[in-house]
């Protein structure tokens, strides 16, 4: 069975429906005010009122105080709340209390002891998602890390695999992997923070969907 596919940081109906269209199974809006994808809250929630239940739809938050997420979760009533910054299992768990919603947690992941470190999160987080460690930005930099690092390994937590990716190299990354799921966003983008029709696509065939 292909992996599950995920595209983050889009802001527009179109890009949206085309992602859709050629079989993204996840959709990620950011709300972070550096990336070149952020979305404010209001366009946040008309966008996710847009994919309706065609797709799941996650929300990315880095590092957001309790307020914020309040905010942020009330807005916009994503499926999924992407963790990308430095929140912590015991921060998330206290979130999940106080809201019904799937939570993901980004990991940079830079060697074989971050990778033993994120089973912190077990228990917590119903997904990790592995990506290049944070630079500028937490994230949607297009830097891959090391995929050896997954290989073998036995995950406690249902996972994903990020950063870096492209139409060019998914297969090869599912490939080396096993990834079941995989999350693009500058792979598939034409200039920062502009999706190509073209490159979705490709991206999707490229990950037998």
């Amino acid at each position: 069975m292909p992996p599950l596919v995920k595209i983050c940081g889009l802001t527009t109906p179109e890009a949206i429906d085309h992602a859709i269209r050629v079989g993204a199974t996840h959709i990620g809006l950011v709300h972070f005010e550096s990336s070149p994808r952020h979305v404010e809250l209001n366009k946040a929630a008309m966008l996710r009122h847009h994919a309706g239940s065609r797709v799941r739809v996650a929300l990315l938050l880095v590092d957001a105080s309790p307020r914020l997420f309040g905010l942020a979760y009330g807005a916009v009533r994503p499926d999924i709340v992407q963790f990308h910054g430095h929140e912590t299992p015991e921060s998330i768990a206290v979130i999940k209390q106080h809201a019904t919603v799937e939570a993901w947690k980004a990991v940079g992941l830079k060697d074989a002891a971050t990778l033993e470190q994120s089973r912190k999160y077990q228990g917590i987080a119903d997904r990790l998602l592995f990506d290049a460690p944070a630079q500028a930005l937490p994230g949607g930099t297009g830097t891959r890390f090391d995929w050896s690092l997954l290989a073998g390994h036995r995950h406690a937590v249902d996972w994903g695999l990020a950063g870096g990716l492209t139409p060019g190299n998914v297969a090869q990354a599912i490939a080396e992997t096993g990834a079941p799921l995989v999350d693009v966003s500058s792979g598939v983008e034409s200039a920062p923070g502009v999706k190509d029709m073209d490159k979705m696509t490709a991206f999707l065939k490229a990950a037998g969907r």
